[in-house]
């Protein structure tokens, strides 16, 4: 099953299929992700993979301007109306890396999507957004661990290509039988560094 099919099949009768506002494992995993962010904001920020907004819409606190992204229209709307009432924030269409927003980005998350595309375009995903990344620009991947209907590339895979792009510097990565979540950033300056610690 194409990566297509199996998300509109997703889709087809809830606005909420991954349950991001009800189950504790995806709260959690919201948590953790704003937790690894090295910095307490960012100029633009943009998360590919946004699905129905509710990451999007705790990003949108991090970020003075915030895209969100998503192949699916459903999961568009969705995204749109939990994030209606933040006019900094701007949730488009678009199918990557066919699709490309002509911007650069202090922030970039890579959610829960990477995984759908094959070696070719994963490759030319991350050539894509290389070129996208602001000068210290963070980018964040996080993927689920397992096996499932859809899948094209292994979530090692996915973040072996993000960790290869050239000058990123790994600042934090978590891993569960579940979920991987690493973070990156062109500035590989710590935190404790930053404000003086060390």
């Amino acid at each position: 099953m194409s990566a297509a099919a199996h998300l509109d099949q997703v889709w087809q009768t809830s606005d909420d299929p991954f349950g991001y506002r009800t189950r504790w494992y995806e709260q959690r995993k919201r948590e953790l992700l704003l937790a690894v962010l090295p910095w307490p904001g960012f100029g633009r920020g943009w998360e590919i993979g946004c699905a129905n907004g509710e990451l999007t819409h705790a990003l949108a606190g991090r970020c003075k301007a915030l895209l969100g992204t998503d192949l699916h229209p459903r999961a568009v709307a969705a995204a749109r109306a939990r994030c209606s009432a933040l006019a900094h924030v701007e949730v488009r269409q678009m199918e990557h890396p066919g699709e490309w927003p002509d911007d650069h980005f202090d922030l970039v998350v890579v959610g829960e999507v990477g995984y759908y595309l094959d070696a070719p375009s994963l490759a030319r995903f991350v050539a894509r957004l290389e070129e996208s990344l602001a000068p210290g620009a963070v980018v964040v991947g996080c993927h689920w661990q397992h096996d499932f209907q859809g899948r094209c590339s292994s979530t090692a895979a996915v973040h072996a290509c993000l960790a290869a792009v050239p000058g990123l510097a790994r600042l934090a990565r978590y891993s569960d039988a579940d979920v991987l979540l690493e973070c990156w950033s062109l500035g590989p300056v710590s935190v404790a560094a930053r404000e003086g610690l060390r």
